[in-house]
């Protein structure tokens, strides 16, 4: 018969394997109702020991969600090969893998939890966004994106995030239709801004033209030219700058 013997571990990996318990306690409940006691408890270790690696509750929330963070921009990663709706669309599959995966603390981080007013943390979501702002520019292959691509691009990380929040909330809409219409909406968002500056409509226009009719974006023109027929007439408006 042989007996277990606990290995002790180094200090680094200690912390690594707390800020991996932490981050799942958080991914499955609200930050603010996870003690350190039961932090410790699923660690192993005595409720002193946890404070000997970090000083309190909000340091360690601050670490896991650093891992967090650089997880969740990870997800935006996606090779700049073939169409770009498709692309997208790989993109939002993985970024609802992460919602899905940890909806409770995906949601606090979102909406405010333990680190509210830390502007660690603060600074933490924004290097998420700016770093999915970043990765969407370079698949639109543009080197100085013009204010209103950068408005388009931005807008849209924000509306997939709070989509996201919303579909946390009952999980009434299928996941699968909330991937592919947020697809739709960068490119509704994209052919608006498109309508009001010559630019824009160039960079449009260069994207389309790379889209197989059976794509995301093929799937959009399709579903728009199916419900036209059945819109009602709407009569002719004058432009504000149009006299009578």
């Amino acid at each position: 018969m042989t007996t277990g013997v606990r290995r002790r571990m180094g200090v680094d990996e200690r912390r690594q394997q707390l800020i991996g318990v932490a981050l799942d306690l958080f991914s499955r409940r609200s930050p603010e109702d996870v003690s350190i006691d039961e932090i410790a408890a699923a660690a192993g270790i005595s409720r002193p020991l946890v404070y000997h690696y970090f000083p309190g509750k909000q340091s360690l929330y601050e670490a896991a969600l650093r891992r967090a963070a650089d997880e969740l921009a990870d997800r935006f990663l996606e090779p700049p090969e073939g169409p770009l709706g498709a692309r997208l669309l790989r993109v939002m599959g993985r970024f609802f893998d992460f919602v899905d995966e940890h909806g409770p603390g995906f949601s606090a981080l979102m909406r405010g939890g333990p680190a509210v007013g830390s502007s660690t943390a603060n600074a933490m979501i924004d290097g998420v966004r700016q770093a999915a702002y970043e990765q969407i520019i370079a698949h639109l292959g543009v080197e100085d994106p013009p204010a209103r691509l950068e408005l388009v691009v931005r807008s849209w990380v924000s509306l997939a995030e709070s989509t996201a929040l919303i579909w946390l909330d009952g999980r009434r809409i299928p996941r699968e239709e909330l991937e592919i219409q947020l697809v739709h909406d960068f490119a509704a968002l994209a052919a608006v801004s498109a309508a009001y500056d010559e630019e824009m409509a160039g960079i449009v226009l260069r994207v389309l033209t790379q889209e197989p009719e059976e794509g995301p974006f093929g799937d959009l023109l399709a579903r728009l030219s199916a419900l036209a027929p059945a819109a009602p007439a709407v009569p002719a408006q004058r432009l504000p700058h149009e006299r009578p």
